[in-house]
């Protein structure tokens, strides 16, 4: 993946005070970021994405430089070309699913209409076997749907790398189980990079290529390839 991540934060809320301060590298294609609630993993990956910005340091990948606090550099989340998968799937309730995998072939806040029909989407609707359910809005989707359909718009831009934020923790053992194989072979198809976050041993096996884990919003553990 060829990342690199240097930064610095203070984080608060009333009266308490969180310090994240992160600093790894990896040319892995595949990084999970492991550890308890409260870690502050979320946090560094928001930073990673352009949702949180640091209050010092240096965010790199691929080659680009995303954030350099001493260089003024911050690119806005839109312009660093990568896909964030949310706990929630963020998906709109609004859009039926052809509309939702649409939106991310998409710039700015236009929604594409209901019957749109690309051969981009058609492309990603084949891919995740949702071309039954196309014209289905996200409530009258199971979980394992809703999942696939929050990657199949994730990843229909052709991001650098997709960055998932605890992906199976709203999943039923046995779904979980089943996506998470669903992923590793997606991901080994698509060859995309990808950095976990999670607090899921089993996720830390399966896709666990180079692995962090995370406490007191610090790297403490380090295992590479």
């Amino acid at each position: 993946m060829e990342i690199s991540l240097d930064i610095s934060k203070t984080l608060r809320s009333g009266e308490r005070e969180f310090q994240l301060e992160v600093r790894f590298a990896s040319a892995a294609r595949r990084v999970v970021v492991h550890g308890p609630s409260g870690a502050g993993k979320s946090q560094m990956m928001k930073a990673l994405a352009g949702l949180v910005t640091p209050d010092r340091g240096r965010i790199a990948l691929a080659g680009r430089c995303l954030y350099d606090g001493a260089g003024g550099v911050n690119l806005p989340a839109r312009e660093r070309n990568v896909a964030y998968l949310f706990q929630d799937y963020a998906l709109f309730p609004h859009l039926n699913v052809r509309q939702n995998v649409g939106f991310g072939l998409r710039r700015g806040w236009r929604n594409p209409r209901a019957s749109v029909d690309e051969e981009a989407i058609r492309y990603w609707l084949r891919r995740f076997e949702l071309e039954q359910v196309a014209h289905q809005f996200p409530h009258q989707l199971s979980g394992g749907q809703r999942q696939r359909v929050a990657l199949a718009r994730a990843l229909a831009p052709r991001p650098s790398a997709l960055l998932l934020d605890e992906p199976f923790a709203a999943l039923d053992p046995g779904l979980r189980e089943r996506m998470r194989a669903e992923l590793d072979t997606l991901q080994r198809r698509l060859a995309i990079p990808m950095l976990i976050i999670t607090h899921d041993p089993e996720d830390v096996r399966v896709f666990g290529e180079h692995v962090l884990r995370m406490d007191g919003g610090r790297i403490v553990e380090e295992q590479q390839p």
